[in-house]
């Protein structure tokens, strides 16, 4: 989902106002359970989108699914978000709350794909590299495993990427072959 104006507003709101009230992991462990709900449930991202159901309808919708899994700052926050109907807008604020979050406590994330999954060793190894490159930022890594890379890597870090896997090489190659201006005399 695309971060709005709206959205990144919103989420900079919440996230002063949980430093005020000294209750900023526990809003994030909030938004980060709405948006896991939110991404995981089409029914409920449809219901928050759709203009036929009143906000009345929404609020009780959402206070069922959430009362009691999340604090009263997050429940407020979700009722003036609807109040004011921006419900649709739930998703990317609650997206741009995580990003913000992470600026905040300095947490970079990295991405690395792999024809294989990661060994302990090898995970602290990228983790520590990418920590060292970044000015000694906290780094969360996700893993994904995509075997048509056949070996190697990508790495991405923020909007840099760094590409070592078999396949971008074998393609390289097949690059390099098709452009090759020698012309056989047979």
């Amino acid at each position: 989902m695309r971060e709005t104006r709206v959205s990144h507003r919103y989420a900079k709101s919440l996230i002063d106002l949980s430093l005020e009230k000294g209750q900023l992991e526990q809003v994030f462990e909030d938004m980060s359970t709405v948006l896991t709900a939110i991404r995981e449930s089409r029914e409920l991202e449809v219901m928050l989108r759709s203009p036929v159901i009143k906000t009345d309808k929404k609020q009780e919708i959402l206070k069922a699914i959430f009362g009691g899994k999340i604090g009263v700052i997050t429940s407020e926050f979700m009722d003036i978000i609807t109040r004011k109907r921006r419900e649709s807008q739930l998703e990317a604020i609650a997206e741009s709350f995580v990003t913000q979050y992470n600026k905040h406590k300095r947490i970079l994330k990295a991405v690395i794909v792999s024809s294989v999954g990661l060994d302990d060793q090898l995970r602290q190894q990228v983790i520590k590299l990418v920590s060292e490159s970044s000015g000694g930022q906290q780094i969360l890594l996700e893993e994904k495993v995509d075997a048509s890379l056949i070996g190697g890597f990508v790495l991405t870090v923020g909007d840099k990427q760094v590409d070592a896997s078999l396949l971008r090489q074998i393609r390289n190659m097949e690059r390099a072959f098709s452009e090759n201006p020698y012309i056989s005399e047979l």
